[in-house]
């Protein structure tokens, strides 16, 4: 286990800081930072008011009328320049991603490179914001459509992904036009600004306006200033289904874009037909990796009843043999849940599976790291349940993995897609009429269909998000970067007549 002294981490972090360019102060404010690794208190960094957060609103709002006419190559000059800079400092902001996130150093530095892998992605995409040409019925016009910024994005990021899923949008964002006001997660100041401090400096090296860039740090409070301030054209929310529920209807009373990525209860069918050790791995890494705190969790395996019993014994085997404990050791596998809370539910979900019939095969114990009561280190449980009860329908954001079990295909895909949540979802199977199926229409009703490989570990190519109570929202790859911008459709008319559409006569 680490030696690392109280003092000697809060070293790590200052020099971690500075080596990201940020030169603020970390003493006397009024939010405080702590670490899941140990449970103890950090520093007290100054949170933002929400009068500053509307300052910052309206300063991203003026800059936005420059930055909009900017050329789009231009523009992508800033997300190469961060890009650059993050892999200078991948390590650095790594560090800071895993003391605050209780991550491994290998998923920590997994994280920052995702940041990366987004300023290539949206670096082209500067280049290729293209817009159609339609025929048009009448003779000599041409009809098209273009794409223009919208104006300030507002983005709000959970704990579990402190700094990635801020650079899905901020990337796109930048490179449509748009300007951006960041609300992290309080539990994730330190890492919001290192990340930022990075943005700030390839601003600055490429010579741009230092206001199409904001940070904003404190509780929801502060954070509700973006949901209704309507100068914040776009609000991008990641965190809880109840998160949803309250962001919707306030961005959408004021006739603005909201862009959700919520809950996440997702689960893998393994048919008879399957490759078990493949299975095996897939399943271990995304029920139990991040201690079971990624939206892509899996959280549910619906297994056929005639291969149930050999791969759950296979699972608990391999349970019992994950390293459990603080992360910095390179040793350990599973590092702490986030805070009590997340251990408290992850109990409570635990007795209501049990009192709905569930037997726990393994897991569900609290581990003591380093003779502390302040941190929360947890055994990842595997819950073997008879049917798909209620509790199988909620998501606990803690490793719970629920094994049910299936007799035919069309059951396995009843029970997989009965759940209200919809982001991501796997199947492992050599029969490729099921593989095929599971990816059509009448199969997984999820934002992310996987064949032969886990739910969790999504690359930035594709586009991320998923349905029905996971909101609907797509962000990072593909052509999420019309989330970001607004659609003009232009006729052009050279022909010298005044011809009407659908042949109407007027004059």
């Amino acid at each position: 286990m680490t030696t690392q002294t109280h003092d000697q981490l809060l070293s790590t972090i200052q020099d971690a800081l500075k080596a990201c360019g940020y030169t603020g102060s970390l003493e006397g404010g009024n939010l405080q930072t702590r670490t899941p690794l140990t449970g103890e208190d950090l520093f007290k960094i100054q949170g933002t008011t929400k009068e500053q957060a509307t300052e910052m609103i309206a300063a991203a709002d003026e800059a936005f009328k420059s930055w909009r006419d900017v050329p789009a190559p231009r523009r992508g000059n800033v997300i190469k320049r961060w890009g650059e800079l993050l892999t200078e400092h991948k390590h650095d902001l790594g560090i800071l991603v895993q003391v605050e996130a209780g991550k491994s150093i290998s998923e920590a530095e997994g994280e920052v490179q995702e940041m990366i892998d987004i300023c290539d992605f949206a670096l082209g995409q500067s280049r290729m914001l293209y817009g159609k040409t339609m025929p048009s019925e009448r003779p000599g016009h041409r009809l098209m459509e273009t794409w223009h910024p919208i104006g300030v994005v507002g983005v709000i990021s959970a704990f579990n992904f402190p700094v990635a899923v801020y650079s899905w949008n901020t990337a796109n964002a930048l490179v449509c036009g748009d300007t951006v006001v960041w609300k992290p997660s309080e539990m994730c100041a330190l890492s919001a600004l290192g990340a930022h401090a990075l943005l700030a400096r390839a601003i600055d090296d490429c010579g741009e306006d230092q206001n199409i860039s904001h940070l904003i740090l404190g509780d929801r409070t502060v954070g509700e200033v973006l949901l209704d301030d309507p100068r914040v054209e776009l609000v991008s929310a990641t965190g809880s289904t109840r998160m949803g529920r309250e962001v919707a209807p306030r961005v959408a009373s004021r006739f603005g874009r909201y862009l959700l990525e919520l809950g996440g209860n997702n689960a893998a069918i393994v048919s008879p037909t399957a490759d078990l050790d493949l299975a095996l791995r897939g399943i271990v890494f995304a029920a139990a990796g991040t201690a079971g705190q990624r939206c892509t969790t899996m959280r549910r395996l619906i297994v056929h009843e005639s291969i149930a019993d050999k791969l759950v014994d296979q699972i608990v085997a391999a349970y019992k043999t994950l390293t459990i404990g603080d992360p910095r050791d390179e040793s350990v596998l599973v590092g702490p849940l986030v805070n009590q809370g997340a251990f408290d539910g992850m109990q409570k979900s635990l007795e209501a599976a049990k009192e709905q019939g569930g037997e726990v095969l393994v897991g569900g114990n609290r581990v003591i790291v380093d003779d502390t009561e302040k941190s929360f280190y947890v055994e990842p449980a595997v819950v073997r349940m008879p049917e798909q009860s209620e509790i199988v329908h909620n998501e606990t954001f803690a490793p719970i993995l629920y094994v049910l079990t299936y007799s035919d295909f069309d059951e396995a895909i009843a029970l997989h897609n009965a759940v209200p949540q919809g982001l991501s979802s796997a199947i492992f199977t050599q029969d490729n009429s099921e593989a095929e199926l599971f990816l059509s229409a009448s199969g997984s009703d999820c934002g992310i269909a996987n064949v032969n490989i886990g739910t969790s570990g999504a690359e930035i190519g594709g586009a991320f998000g998923g349905e029905k109570e996971t909101g609907g929202g797509r962000e990072s790859g593909s052509d999420a970067w019309k989330t970001y911008m607004r659609r003009a459709t232009n006729t052009i008319n050279y022909s010298g007549e005044l011809p009407l559409a659908q042949g109407v006569k007027f004059l």
